[in-house]
């Protein structure tokens, strides 16, 4: 594993850059400290120019930038230049990083030596698999067509292709079951700041205003990796409800900026990018 310089660890997640008001919010990011370090925990645009400009600039700005991708990264919309789908997207993607700098869930992972540190800055990817059902349902099939008569459907139904795997959740084993492995392998004296798109435990979806989204929301697999893995903070995003929350003792940071609809209801200005292991004051 390398080693990040000393600065702040800031995280920040579901820029959407494809709004213009997001993307000026973007354009107004910059580091404390010139050894910053910037968490992308995923959605930053769907069309891969979006992508691309956004993380050109923050790779720029800050000494380390850390991508996991969102769902929204994965899409592959019709008016995209970049027609790949599924694994060869996200491979894609993976490239464009490299390119520029910034780490992504294929690279070794960074050791923190900053505040709070040192752990181990482990960015993932592994997708969902259906296992947060829609109260009430057994299966996968139940759950799904409570969504749909609910009027409550992800867009991933339509854009996010699993190529080359049969489903989205057989794309979310494999790569749960690689990451478990790697994972396991890191140094038992180093604890972790995990780092995904979606909530590694279900109970932050549980204030979502229509339950049957939690679908789209992770997968059951992941319902101890903040233990097993000795997580010092766990940083995700996806649900657009950016807030602090405990589980089992450790903190979980939703660092989502969201929809402008979103964060305009909001009576401050948006500061999304968030510290973490160095919890903001109290206000």
């Amino acid at each position: 594993m390398g080693q990040t310089r000393t600065g702040n660890l800031l995280a920040v997640s579901d820029l959407h850059v494809a709004y213009q008001e997001n993307r000026d919010v973007v354009a107004g990011l910059h580091p404390e400290t010139d050894d910053d370090c910037l968490i992308v925990a995923g959605d930053v645009g769907e069309l891969f120019a979006d992508i691309e400009w956004a993380l050109t600039l923050l790779s720029s700005r800050f000494a380390t930038v850390i991508w996991a991708p969102g769902n929204h990264e994965l899409w592959t919309p019709r008016q995209d230049p970049v027609q790949l789908r599924g694994e060869a997207r996200y491979r894609e993607l993976v490239r464009l990083c490299r390119d520029l700098g910034v780490r992504t869930p294929e690279d070794d992972y960074l050791v923190w030596t900053g505040a709070g540190g040192p752990v181990a800055l482990v960015p993932l990817f592994l997708l969902y698999d259906y296992s947060f059902r829609a109260p009430g349902t057994a299966t996968k099939a139940e759950s799904l067509e409570r969504a749909y008569a609910a009027g409550v459907v992800c867009t991933d139904e339509m854009l996010l292709h699993p190529d080359p795997y049969p489903s989205r959740e057989a794309w979310c084993w494999a790569r749960v079951a690689e990451t478990d492995r790697r994972l396991a392998a890191l140094d038992p004296a180093v604890p972790t700041v995990l780092i995904n798109h979606y909530p590694l435990v279900r109970e932050p979806t549980r204030i979502l205003r229509y339950p049957e989204f939690a679908q789209w929301c992770g997968t059951e697999l992941t319902a101890d990796w903040h233990l097993r893995h000795r997580a010092a903070a766990v940083v995700y995003g996806h649900l657009h409800i950016p807030r602090t929350t405990v589980h089992d003792g450790v903190r979980f940071e939703e660092v989502s900026l969201g929809y402008p609809r979103e964060w305009r209801r909001r009576a401050t200005p948006p500061r999304p990018v968030r510290r973490v292991l160095l919890p903001e004051p109290v206000r």
